[in-house]
């Protein structure tokens, strides 16, 4: 019957104490002390299993003339080694080397709250001004350039144009049609019967002065640029279709279905001009 020999070891933790400069201290701790051995080398003497101690097997057997009756065998218990560090980060009471940072915690913790939503706040302000800034910046690029705004208005010196002639500017892209008509083109084309237009309005409503009409040089059939002093009433013709307009650019004969169009446009009395636009 095997039999076995079971060993228990105790550890005793050294004695550590810190100096006053923070430097750990252990002057009981015995690092060159050894595990005593008995003398016939089974280990039974120790004080217990030892990192520095190889582990020892040992084993008899007897064997008599029957054969084999019994095996005995020993074996010293499974050693687990638990490193000790000794290390200078141990903190220290008092130490003089520690910085004190007693002064910089706050003292009343209203203030510290108040000062916290003043930095939010301020921050809040300066993002919403940098957001308004490159909202406007990139607005600013999808504007009109200066040389579009240019064109967004045309003016004409009245004097330059004698009474009963055409004179024909460009704005925006687009002919303009500027006729200094006299007073009997303005009794012809107010005397017209609104019941035989084709589009019926009134001369009164297409002019802001009699005496001048501005209207768009654009064809309302399929935009040609009708010819001046032409056609059958003594207006304006459009030689592609056969379209025919009366001295007040009203549609009276051809494929034509509207009247020409009036631009925006006033009269800047001062300077004597003509603003298209």
């Amino acid at each position: 019957m095997a039999s076995y020999a079971v060993r228990k070891s105790i550890n005793l933790a050294p004695t550590v104490r810190a100096l006053p400069n923070g430097i750990p201290s252990a002057p009981r701790l015995n690092l060159a002390a050894r595990t005593p051995s008995d003398g016939h080398g089974h280990g039974h003497g120790a004080a217990g299993p030892r990192a520095d101690v190889p582990t020892r097997f040992t084993g008899t057997f007897t064997s008599p003339s029957v054969g084999l009756v019994s095996k005995t065998f020993t074996s010293s218990p499974t050693t687990h080694l638990h490193q000790r560090l000794i290390h200078t980060s141990v903190a220290a009471k008092d130490a003089p080397q520690v910085p004190d940072f007693t002064p910089y915690s706050p003292k009343d913790e209203s203030t510290s709250r108040a000062m916290s939503y003043f930095m939010v706040g301020s921050l809040g302000v300066l993002s919403a001004s940098v957001a308004q800034s490159t909202i406007t910046g990139f607005l600013e690029t999808m504007a009109a350039s200066a040389d579009v705004l240019a064109l967004a208005k045309t003016e004409v010196q009245l004097a330059n144009i004698p009474e009963g002639k055409n004179v024909i500017i460009k704005w925006r892209g687009k002919p303009v049609f500027i006729r200094h008509r006299t007073p009997e083109e303005i009794e012809e084309a107010r005397s017209v019967n609104l019941k035989a237009l084709r589009d019926p309005q009134r001369d009164e409503d297409r002019v802001k002065k009699p005496e001048w009409l501005v209207m768009l040089g654009v064809c309302t059939h399929l935009g040609c640029v009708p010819i001046g002093e032409s056609g059958d009433y003594g207006g304006w013709f459009c030689p592609c279709h056969g379209s025919h307009y009366d001295i007040s650019g009203r549609a009276r004969k051809g494929p034509a279905p509207l009247n020409l169009e009036i631009p925006p446009y006033d009269f800047n009395e001062a300077e004597g001009k003509l603003v298209v636009g």
